[in-house]
C-alpha cells in the first residue's frame, strides 16, 4: 500500500508563474496589513504584467497603491489604505481625490473580515455589528441589514461574502507542499484571504522553504495556520515583503518607504523611482535596493 502512495507535491513556483494564472478582470485578495508583511514580490510581478481591470480586495497598503498606480485596478474593497508610519498611501491619495478607481468600496474593518470569513465558509453572507452606526451604510447604499430570528429581533448589517479569484499572502517560512508559517505578532487574516479563494490561484511567498520536520523549530504549532490543503503554489522570496516588514526576520525599510512616498508626490520624480527600482525582475529591484541603500549611506558619510 505504501508504494503505491504518491510523493507529496512539490509546489514551488516563481512569482512569475503565479501571476501568469491570473487574468484581468479578477478579483484578487491581497494579505498582510498596511504596510506589514504583504507579499510585495508577487505584487511587482504583477506590475510587470499586462493584466488589469482587477477587483483588489486588501487591508491596504503599498500594495494597493502601486496597482493604483498602474492603472490595474477598476474595483477597490478596502477598509484602510495606509503605509503604518505614514498615514495614507500616496498613490491611493491621488487615486482618490482625482477619481481614477472606478469603483472603491470603503467597508469597516470587521466587516472585511466577516466578509472574507463568510467566503471561507461558502456562506452567502455572516451578520454583525460592525459598520451599525457609522457612515458606512451610508456610502454604501447595497449593503442590507437583517433581524434576528430569535426573540430579541436585534438589526445587524448583513456583510455579502467576498469570494475571491486569486489571493497572495507573504509568510516567514514554508515548505514545498504549502504547510506556512508566521512568526511575527499577528496573522493579519491571511489565512481568511486563502479560505475566501477558490483553489487554483491561492499563493504563499515565504522568506525561506525548509523542511516540514523543521516547521516547528522557530515557533510553536499555533504559528501553523495556514496549510498545505489552503495552498496551490508556493514562493521562495526573500525579503519578498520589501519595505513593508517581516517580523522577526526584519523590519519595515522607512528611508525606503519615505523614498517612495516623496518620489509618489511628482510625476517625472516617480517616473524616474519607477525605471530605477520597478523596472527589471525581482532580482533587479533586490539589487537595486541594496545600491540605493550603499549610495545613502555614502551620502551620509560624506555630510560628516
Amino acid at each position: 500500500m505504501a508504494s503505491e502512495m504518491s510523493e507529496p507535491r512539490n509546489k514551488i513556483i516563481t512569482e512569475d508563474q503565479a501571476v501568469a494564472t491570473l487574468r484581468s478582470g479578477m478579483t484578487l485578495g491581497i494579505g498582510g496589513w498596511g504596510s506589514r508583511r504583504k507579499p510585495m514580490s508577487l505584487v511587482r510581478s504583477l506590475l510587470r504584467s499586462d493584466i488589469t481591470d482587477l477587483t483588489v480586495v486588501s487591508y491596504g497598503g503599498p500594495d494597493v497603491g502601486l496597482l493604483c498606480a498602474a492603472g490595474k485596478v477598476k474595483k477597490l474593497v478596502y477598509a484602510f489604505v495606509s503605509l503604518d508610519s505614514i498615514a495614507l498611501e500616496p498613490h491611493f491619495r491621488i487615486a482618490r481625490q482625482s477619481g481614477t478607481i472606478p469603483e472603491p468600496v470603503e467597508w469597516d474593518e470587521g466587516m472585511l473580515q466577516w466578509a472574507l470569513f463568510a467566503a471561507s465558509l461558502r456562506l452567502p453572507f455572516l451578520p454583525t455589528r460592525a459598520g451599525l452606526g457609522s457612515g458606512v451604510m451610508d456610502v454604501n447604499p447595497t449593503l442590507k441589514t437583517i433581524n434576528s430570528p430569535y426573540a430579541d429581533a436585534e438589526e445587524l448589517l448583513a456583510v455579502p461574502a467576498l469570494r475571491l479569484d486569486a489571493a497572495f499572502v507573504h509568510m516567514n517560512r514554508a515548505d514545498s507542499r504549502g504547510n506556512a508559517q508566521y512568526l511575527g505578532p499577528d496573522l493579519y487574516f491571511d489565512d481568511l484571504f486563502l479560505g475566501a479563494c477558490e483553489p487554483g490561484r491561492r499563493f504563499v511567498s515565504a522568506e525561506k522553504i525548509i523542511a516540514t520536520q523543521d516547521l516547528l523549530k522557530e515557533g510553536t504549532f499555533h504559528t501553523l495556520k495556514i496549510n498545505r490543503s489552503m495552498v496551490d503554489g508556493v514562493i521562495h522570496a526573500p525579503n519578498g515583503a520589501h519595505f513593508t516588514t517581516c517580523e522577526p526576520d526584519y523590519g519595515r525599510d522607512e528611508a525606503f518607504q519615505k523614498a517612495y512616498v516623496d518620489a509618489a508626490r511628482d510625476p517625472e520624480t516617480w517616473k524616474a523611482f519607477s525605471a530605477r527600482f520597478l523596472s527589471g525582475d525581482e532580482s533587479f529591484y533586490q539589487e537595486q535596493v541594496v545600491l540605493w541603500r550603499a549610495e545613502v549611506k555614502a551620502a551620509k558619510e560624506a555630510t560628516k
